[in-house]
């Protein structure tokens, strides 16, 4: 609190970059958008937001989010700024750079003690100076030294995600919207989200597999064009074309002479051609959904990035299976663990008559249980109720009267859902959360032994940028769900129609995956891998020492019955294109050892494993920071500028993709050896066809209707056919 209590702080936020999402997918007219952070203090005119640029390129199942922004201090004293943002779901922050005498300056990584020491040493003697911290799962907070008095300050930051498929639909999301739950920053600030003078926010998605619609359900007049058989913008501007092109050579805009703008029905969007869009107001999320063509083959892809004097190569494999998963049938209990805590307010009545209306859709078989929890729990209705008219109707009457607040203890409202499981029923736990454990047991340990006891489904719909998501999604994975974040932004239908798929079809259960054939180690999946479900992908990590064939070997059960799929792909001796996979390697790895902390307790190995990782690869975490001083001072402490030469070969990779032409299927490595191989095909080398949601003419919903009615309806409807039987409850949901 060091920095909220002294006369010359100035605290700006960054706008939301978090996959974790805002703090509803319905309309509330109480959310604030994450802008620019000001003291209550009269003596100080509020800092601006002059420029805000956002260039984002999707290509080869990874994105690149580079972020520009420019502040002025238009006050009479020098003030010292604290930039801070949510941390972005799944993404490796790599590059910040502050400049100093015009020039970009690069961070470097260094401990998290010895670079705030630095900093707070370079502040006392008056220097330039910026500090990148990690306030574990919540936010990365950047200190900024000096912003000088009436002048400009500039500052860059880029990180990498990666990207992927769900029952063929892309999906990018950069939040703007805050996640309203940390009530003491929002007591003592208040909030300015203007951009004064510029905004702009360009994609450029590049896909080897075609796509036959963009659509950005939130902004209808946005710019979305084809420029190349596999190539496609998107584009938001609060200026003409002309004033964007003047800003950076790095932000392009979009082709006004290519009149192909489609929305997600494949029809032609012409209004949204040739007029800038405005947006100058930062309280609403941008998200990007790209659907890909019917009738695509699922498929192994790989890219790799090896030196030729390196002995260690780094590869990424993205398996797409096909749609051999069979549909499942038989009812089962309902258990909703709600959250009702102050931060709920505005959204519970809405999320009540999703329940209500998802309730109304269960066989008369079916039973249900409701459990409340702020800062206690309460077993809302006394035990299961049977799944009819007159029971719903009395639970949802009472349920409408209950009011929102207090605290979040998450435990007991997890125990409570749990407990007096029924053996001889399958079960479903809805549980539906936007805050943090903060009242009661918060030890991630114990949500897991929990878990680990039961045999239950958890299905976790996660809301908020301040939501705890390394525990939610563990929780999730532990009981072999799923996990789904939302945003405001979100297309309500498509949403909809990817719960349905993975609820209504079997799962394969307890993956593994084992390359063999050449000398590979060091192999990384997510960590809620360990089931597949209906039109999701799979994306793992690794690195080799050996170039030649290698073997790729799938297994898992479905139904209780094991399934094996296999391939074969070369490994190149040489390959420079994608440097940044080694931080998406190192990504990948730190997310395990930091599970493995989080889950047995502090671990030195653990930790110093993690520190010495982020060094080599560069990346922020909760033991590594990121300090930009002067080139003099670098040398003078002795630190390698070898974040700086990292950054500069990812920035030459990058100019260099971009000069080639995005090919049919380039990454594909199982074209030879189909891995998923369709059976019932003529031809004996034919793939299956991966999964994909069919068109609709219809359009894809966004209305007046409550998203959370429509996907708990979804839920409901589609788990009623999800049910497995008992005697095989412990093969597949």
């Amino acid at each position: 609190m060091t920095h909220l209590t002294t006369h010359k702080t100035a605290l700006l936020t960054a706008l939301g970059l978090s996959f974790a999402l805002s703090s509803s997918l319905f309309y509330s007219p109480s959310i604030e958008a994450a802008g620019l952070l000001k003291p209550n203090n009269a003596n100080y005119t509020d800092l601006q937001i002059k420029e805000h640029h956002v260039n984002v390129v999707i290509e080869d199942m990874y994105a690149t989010t580079t972020i520009e922004q420019t502040f002025h201090n238009p006050n009479a004293n020098d003030l010292e700024a604290i930039y801070s943002f949510p941390v972005p779901e799944k993404a490796a922050v790599g590059e910040f750079s502050y400049w100093i005498d015009g020039k970009p300056v690069t961070g470097e990584v260094v401990e998290k003690q010895q670079a705030r020491q630095i900093y707070e040493q370079q502040k006392a003697q008056g220097n330039e100076t910026a500090l990148v911290e990690k306030d574990k799962y919540k936010t990365f907070d950047i200190s900024v030294f000096p912003v000088k008095a009436n002048q400009d300050v500039k500052i860059k930051l880029v990180y990498l995600q990666n990207t992927q498929t769900d029952t063929g639909i892309g999906r990018y999301v950069y939040p703007l919207e805050d996640g309203g739950v940390d009530v003491e920053k929002q007591s003592f600030w208040s909030r300015n989200e203007t951009v004064e003078e510029a905004f702009t926010f360009n994609v450029k998605l590049r896909t080897s597999y075609p796509v036959d619609g963009l659509r950005m359900p939130q902004h209808p007049n946005a710019q979305l064009q084809q420029v190349a058989p596999y190539e496609w913008q998107a584009a938001l501007m609060n200026q003409t074309a002309t004033q964007v092109q003047n800003i950076s050579p790095d932000l392009e805009t979009p082709d006004t002479d290519t009149p192909t703008s489609l929305d997600l029905n494949g029809e032609a969007d012409t209004k949204a051609l040739n007029q800038p869009t405005t947006l100058t107001q930062l309280n609403k999320d941008i998200l990007l959904y790209w659907r890909q063509a019917e009738g695509l083959p699922a498929s192994v892809d790989m890219i790799s990035y090896k030196e030729a004097n390196n002995s260690k190569g780094t590869f990424k494999l993205t398996l797409t299976p096909g749609t051999d998963l069979p549909l499942v049938t038989q009812g089962r209990d309902w258990v909703f663990v709600l959250d009702i805590s102050g931060s709920m307010q505005g959204k519970f009545s809405s999320l009540v008559e999703g329940v209500r209306q998802g309730l109304g859709q269960l066989p008369p078989q079916d039973r249900f249980k409701v459990v409340l929890f702020n800062n206690q729990a309460q077993n809302f209705t006394q035990g299961y109720q049977p799944a009819d008219k007159q029971s719903i109707k009395s639970v949802m009457t009472q349920l409408d009267n209950v009011q929102p607040g207090n605290g979040t203890n998450l435990y007991a409202g997890l125990k409570n859902g749990i407990d007096q499981l029924d053996s001889d029923r399958s079960t479903a736990i809805i549980l539906v959360t936007d805050g943090v454990a903060n009242v009661g047991e918060t030890e991630k340990s114990k949500f897991l032994n929990l878990l680990e006891k039961r045999d239950a489904r958890l299905f976790t719909f996660i809301m908020g940028n301040s939501a705890n998501r390394p525990l939610l999604e563990e929780m999730t994975r532990v009981s072999n769900g799923f996990a789904m974040s939302i945003s405001n932004a979100d297309d309500i239908m498509g949403q909809l129609m990817l719960a349905k798929g993975k609820m209504s079809h079997a799962a394969m259960r307890d993956v593994s995956l084992k390359v063999s054939g050449v000398r590979s180690k060091e192999i990384v999946k997510p960590r809620l891998a360990n089931t597949l479900y209906h039109g999701q992908q799979l994306t793992v990590f690794g690195h080799y020492y050996q170039p030649g064939e290698a073997e790729i070997t799938l297994t898992g059960t479905v139904n209780g019955k094991e399934k094996s799929y296999k391939t074969r792909f070369m490994l190149p001796e040489q390959s420079t294109l994608h440097p940044e996979l080694e931080r998406l390697w190192a990504y990948a790895a730190i997310e395990e050892l930091q599970a493995k902390i989080d889950y047995l307790g502090t671990d030195k190995d653990a930790k110093q494993a993690i520190t010495d990782t982020a060094i080599e690869y560069g990346l922020v975490t909760d033991y590594t920071s990121m300090i930009v001083v002067r080139d003099e001072v670098f040398k003078a402490l002795n630190i390698q500028r070898n974040n700086q030469q990292r950054v500069e070969k990812e920035q030459k990779a990058r100019e260099l993709r971009a000069q080639h032409p995005v090919t049919a299927q380039q990454n594909r490595v199982d074209q030879q050896q189909p891995m998923f191989i369709d059976s019932s095909s003529a031809q004996p080398n034919q793939s299956q066809q991966r999964a994909s949601v069919s068109p609709s003419r219809s359009g894809s919903g966004g209305g007046a209707i409550s998203p959370w009615l429509v996907i708990l309806m979804a839920a409901s409807i589609a788990l009623v056919q999800l049910s497995r039987s008992h005697s095989n409850r412990s093969k597949d949901v």
